[in-house]
């Protein structure tokens, strides 16, 4: 493999990182939205199928949201950082 093809493969890799990380703060949004406008819904639903309390599902909501936050910038955000910066460092310098 040449350094032309594996900077290509590294800004793909990089674009591909950047889309999910897009695409992961989009979820985490609508799910806030979703969570504003029918939370009481969506615990009226999981109430039904398990014996929690209004608290509980609260915190189960925001620890999630908080798991989901992590994931995305540890799994797509850093790498995508970390390509841009060996890409950075790699170009010819004039």
């Amino acid at each position: 493999m040449t350094k032309d093809e594996l900077n290509n493969c590294l800004e793909a890799a990089a674009a591909v990182f950047l889309r999910c990380f897009v695409l992961a703060v989009c979820l985490l949004l609508f799910s806030l939205v979703f969570y504003l406008a029918a939370g009481d819904w969506g615990y009226c639903i999981h109430s039904c199928w398990f014996d929690i309390t209004r608290h509980e599902f609260t915190l189960m909501y925001y620890g999630l949201m908080a798991f989901m936050k992590i994931v995305a910038f540890l799994f797509f955000l850093l790498p995508y950082i970390a390509i841009k910066l060996i890409l950075r460092k790699t170009e010819p310098r004039p």
